[in-house]
């Protein structure tokens, strides 16, 4: 069985709130939760903003926790009126 294959499992199965919280997202987990699009999902991973965790064909896969983390960041740095570069420069940190 290969690795994608069984994180995808494990983290399915997960019954303790301790794996709940690094379960894995799709996209249209992420659609659902947030209220977005699909094409701001896809706008936030090419801007580095949502990082894929693992990758199976055509199907992202991202970090549950991460997600959360970045979506309060991100909501908050457009609350108070930066666009999506600088907020990208914000969390990247200087490069």
């Amino acid at each position: 069985m290969g690795k994608t294959r069984k994180l995808i499992r494990q983290n399915r199965t997960a019954a303790s709130p301790n794996h709940t919280a690094n379960r894995l997202f799709c996209v249209k987990d992420i659609m659902r939760v947030y209220e977005l699009s699909y094409q701001t999902v896809n706008h936030y991973t090419d801007f580095g903003l949502l990082p894929v965790f693992v990758k199976k064909g055509n199907v992202r896969f991202y970090d549950k926790l991460t997600v959360a983390k970045r979506m309060k960041a991100i909501r908050q740095l457009m609350g108070e009126g930066y666009s999506l570069r600088l907020i990208c420069k914000k969390m990247m940190g200087p490069l």
